[in-house]
C-alpha cells in the first residue's frame, strides 16, 4: 500500500511539473513513479526511535520560543550593526550516534534565525554550527550552551535511554 501511495504522489508531481493534466502525462507519471519507487527503495529501519510525547511537546515549545527570540536578536543585530555584524563558528560535541537523531537535531537547530549547522563529523563526534551576533566571550558561551540545550532536548524527545543517560554523564549535568 505504501508503494501505491508513493507512485500516486510521484505521478501527481509529474503531472504538476508538466503543467497539463492529460492521459499521456498521467500514464507517464505512473510509469515514472513505478520506476523511481522500484529503483530507490527505502532501507529497512531496524530500530525505532523512542518518541516521548511530553518531551516532544516541550521541544516544540522550546523551538517556538527560540525562533521568536532569535528573530528579535537577528533584527537587533541587523539594525544596530548592519554590515559589521559578527558571527562565530562553534565546535560542539555530538551526543548521539543515530543518523535520525542527528538529522532531527540539525534541522531543528537550523530553524532558528541566525543559526546554521555547517558540518556533522560522525568520526570524531563533533558538529560545527554558525551563530550570528556574538561579540564577546560570554555571548559565545551563551550560544554554545543554547546549542547544547537544543541537543539535549532533541535527545530527550527521541533519543534512546542509553544516549540520554550517556549525554547527561558526558556533560556532567550541565549543557
Amino acid at each position: 500500500m505504501t508503494r501505491a501511495w508513493t507512485v500516486a504522489w510521484l505521478a501527481l508531481v509529474w503531472v504538476l511539473l508538466w503543467g497539463s493534466f492529460t492521459l499521456l502525462t498521467l500514464v507517464g507519471g505512473v510509469l515514472v513513479g513505478l520506476l523511481v519507487s522500484g529503483l530507490f527503495r527505502p532501507g529497512v529501519l531496524v530500530d525505532r526511535l523512542p518518541v516521548r510525547p511530553l518531551q516532544v511537546l516541550r521541544l516544540i515549545g522550546f523551538v517556538a520560543r527560540d525562533i521568536v527570540a532569535s528573530s528579535v536578536q537577528v533584527s537587533v543585530q541587523a539594525l544596530w550593526y548592519g554590515p559589521q555584524v559578527r558571527g562565530a563558528v562553534l565546535e560542539l560535541p555530538l551526543l548521539s550516534r543515530s543518523d535520525r537523531v542527528v538529522a532531527l537535531l540539525a534541522n531543528t537547530y537550523t530553524l532558528s534565525p541566525g543559526t546554521m549547522v555547517l558540518q556533522i563529523d560522525h568520526v570524531d563526534s563533533f558538529w560545527y554550527v554558525y551563530v550570528l551576533g556574538p561579540r564577546e566571550v560570554t555571548a559565545v558561551e551563551r550560544a554554545r550552551t543554547a546549542a547544547m540545550q537544543m541537543q539535549l532536548r532533541v535527545l530527550a524527545a527521541v533519543g534512546s535511554p542509553d544516549e540520554v543517560a550517556q549525554a547527561r554523564r558526558q556533560l556532567g549535568g550541565r549543557p
